[in-house]
């Protein structure tokens, strides 16, 4: 059998303001942006370097989709970016105004610092020792 988790969805209020949001600044790379609807789109995204998983930003509908918007795992750290560079892409989380959550730590599986993205949703970065 062979598998791999191949798209992640994360809700988002704005397509327009997500795709600026992790391609400016997490500089992240626009995979898609396919209109599908006069309401929907097809937008991926993905870290530089990262293999065949994406992120779909998916426009929230309806008031039980937005009420999830930037809280999808109930305040729990959501994704965990791994980084060959902590200092780089820490000094760019600060630079860009990303919201930290948790300060820079030496943990025993490597550094990581906890930040939002522009919903609320929480991220780890991580680069492992």
């Amino acid at each position: 059998m062979n598998q791999k988790l191949v798209h992640i969805s994360i809700l988002v209020d704005d397509y327009d303001e997500a795709i600026e949001f992790y391609t400016q600044k997490l500089d992240f790379d626009l995979i898609s942006d396919e209109k599908l609807s006069e309401t929907k789109r097809w937008v991926l995204v993905k870290p530089k370097g990262q293999g065949d998983c994406s992120i779909l930003l998916a426009k929230a509908e309806g008031d039980t989709q937005k009420k999830y918007v930037g809280n999808q795992t109930g305040g729990r750290v959501f994704l965990f970016l791994r980084t060959d560079n902590f200092d780089r892409d820490f000094a760019n989380l600060k630079k860009q105004n990303v919201n930290i959550i948790r300060q820079p730590s030496d943990e025993s599986y490597g550094r990581v610092t906890v930040f939002e993205d522009l919903y609320g949703n929480k991220w780890d970065l991580i680069e492992y020792k």
